[in-house]
This record gives structure tokens, C-alpha cells and sequence, in this order.
């Protein structure tokens, strides 16, 4: 079977691997499409701390059953179209023995610290697999990247009293919105592109602010009576997003950070202590893909408008490229697997 590597930065290769099969308490998955993540294009760029080459990227996965292990649960029949929680938990550090183990000090995420589905098959513990019989193949990519926008709105402790401001409508960014919309809070939008904040608006934003030809703070201001949002989504990952997020939260309002910014940043911090502010950090997902799920069953989200292109396996490493040479030109990149 073929596999896509990222080699090294800013390269990428089609390679040969042997068809795995299922030990007992796994199931054999046949990948069907792969969506291609903001940490995948962090690692071609070579800006992915967590990373070692070669590696396969592919988290975001849709796959189909083909053949499960001993000591499997009988639901997982052939056939059936899944889609997968990439992460891995050691059950020992102290994230762990909280319950949170999204966040394990060990954790090897597909794609990231060991191979992920960017390949024919792979195989997956059956507790991590997640069926939905009522979502497409290309549905199901998208329910790992909108579960970790939903685990920040939980982190956020997201109620509908708040205004919620959310920058970056990346797809992660399109699931805190959709997320807050849900619990009937105010959602601001927040990007550079008016066609992303188009989308974020049927994602559930109900205002949208583009910073390049407005003024972020005086709209904040005039949206919340003066207020600032109680609540500030940094879902972008650059210096100047997680400044901006301190600076226009409300006072004694939540900061949640996803976004892993490639250098160091220098913050005001008087800013923490006077506006009392709590400043959160937003790993993964924990709970949240039967959410997601039960949201794009009913067709709450919409899915195939986030989808810029679709690509073969042939064609991930070009598209990988483009994407690099033009970020905001992309909401979601989908990788088909036919092999």
C-alpha cells in the first residue's frame, strides 16, 4: 500500500508499506479521506516542535471498517464508515489522574509524534473509533478539527450571557463558534478574509469583524455597550493574535488559546493582574466528538462549504505547497486515499 511522507521541511514523498493488521482490541481501517490539518502544514514548513521525520500526517480522518481483532465489540462490522480520536493517553501524569486526557504529558498524536493515516490502512484501538452512520465520508474529516473548537468553548466555560470573540475562522475557529452559537452566546467573528467571515456567519457568528479594514477594538466596543467580550478565542497561532486576545477580553473575562505560536511573544502583562483575567490554554479534544457529531447529523453546520479542495494522494504534497505559499486561501484541504 502507498503512503504520503512529509521528508523533511518544505518536502514530501510516495512511499511503499505493508498492509498492517488488527492485534486484539484493534480494528483494521481502510482510510478513505484525510483532512489536512494547520499542524500538518506547521510540519512541512518546519515550524512543528513535536515533530521528527519522515513522518505521515493524517488526523482528521474518515475510514471504513475492514476487518476487526479479537476482543472487539460486534458494532464494528465491516463496512461501516468511521472516524477516529488520533490522540493517545498514558493513564499515569498528572493531566491523566485528572481526567484530562487530552492533554497527557505523553500523548502521540497521529501524524504528529508517530505516523499517521495518510496511508491505505492503519489500525486503531476500538475505543478510539467513533461510528455515524447519518455523515459522509467527507463529514467525518471534519469531526476531530470542530471537536477541539468545542473543547475550547468548554475551557472558556462558554455560557449564553457571554459575548464571544473568536479569532481565526479556521476550521477549529468555525467549531468554537459553532459551539458558543449553540449555548446562545453572542459570537464575534474575527479574520482577514471576508469570505471566511461569511462562512463563520452561517456557522453561527452573528457579527463578524475583518481587521484589515476595521477597527477590532471599536467594534468590540460597540458590540458589547463598552464592555469588551467577556470571552477572547485565540484560534490562529501568530504574536500579534494572542496580544490582541489580552488586550480587547473584557475585564475579569477568559482567555483560551489554541493556536501554538512559532515564537516567543512579548505580553504587557500588567494587563493580566488589572483586568483579573483567566488565561487558559486549549489542547485537543476530550469528550466532544459525540457533539460534533450529533451537530453535523443534523445538519447544523455548514460542512461542504469549508471545504476548499479535494485532492488524490497524488497530489497532497502540491497541495501542502499551495496552502503554504497561500494560507488564507484555504478553509480545509481534503486528501482522497484510494489505495
Amino acid at each position: 500500500m502507498r503512503a504520503f511522507y512529509i521528508t523533511e521541511p518544505g518536502k514530501y514523498s510516495i512511499g511503499e508499506l505493508q498492509q498492517p493488521r488488527p492485534a486484539s482490541g484493534e480494528v483494521l481501517l481502510k482510510t478513505r479521506f484525510i483532512g489536512m490539518c494547520g499542524t500538518d502544514l506547521s510540519t512541512f514548513r518546519g515550524k512543528n516542535p513535536l515533530v521528527s521525520y519522515p513522518r505521515i500526517p493524517g488526523h482528521e480522518i474518515a475510514a471504513t471498517v475492514v476487518e476487526s481483532g479479537p476482543d472487539v465489540p460486534a458494532e464494528f462490522t465491516a463496512g461501516t464508515n468511521v472516524t477516529v480520536q488520533p490522540i493517545t493517553s498514558c493513564g499515569k501524569c498528572a493531566s491523566c489522574r485528572r481526567g484530562r486526557v487530552n492533554a497527557c504529558k505523553f500523548n502521540e498524536t497521529l501524524g504528529v509524534q508517530r505516523d499517521g493515516a495518510m496511508q491505505g490502512y492503519f489500525t486503531a484501538p476500538w475505543q478510539k473509533v467513533y461510528r455515524a452512520e447519518n455523515l459522509s465520508l467527507r463529514e467525518l474529516t471534519l469531526v476531530e478539527p470542530l471537536a477541539v473548537g468545542f473543547h475550547a468553548a468548554e475551557r472558556g466555560r462558554v455560557m449564553a450571557s457571554d459575548a464571544v470573540g473568536v479569532i481565526g475562522c479556521g476550521m477549529v475557529g468555525l467549531g468554537v463558534i459553532a459551539s458558543a452559537a449553540a449555548k446562545d452566546a453572542t459570537v464575534i467573528a474575527i479574520d482577514v478574509d471576508d469570505s471566511k467571515l461569511a462562512l463563520a456567519r452561517r456557522a453561527g457568528a452573528q457579527f463578524g469583524v475583518n481587521t484589515r479594514t476595521q477597527s477590532l477594538h471599536d467594534e468590540l466596543i460597540g458590540i458589547t455597550n463598552g464592555l469588551g467580550p467577556d470571552v477572547m478565542v485565540e484560534a490562529v497561532g501568530a504574536p500579534p493574535t494572542y496580544r490582541m486576545a489580552v488586550e480587547e477580553v473584557a475585564h475579569t473575562g477568559r482567555v483560551v488559546y489554541i493556536g501554538w505560536a512559532k515564537e516567543p511573544i512579548s505580553f504587557d502583562t500588567k494587563l493580566f493582574v488589572h483586568k483579573e483575567l483567566d488565561i487558559l490554554g486549549s489542547r485537543n479534544s476530550l469528550t466532544e466528538f459525540p457533539a460534533v457529531i450529533a451537530m453535523l447529523s443534523n445538519r447544523q453546520f455548514p460542512a461542504e462549504e469549508t471545504i476548499s479542495i479535494t485532492v488524490p494522494l497524488d497530489g497532497a504534497g502540491d497541495a501542502l505547497k499551495r496552502w503554504s505559499d497561500t494560507p488564507e486561501a484555504f478553509t480545509k484541504i481534503l486528501v482522497e486515499v484510494n489505495d
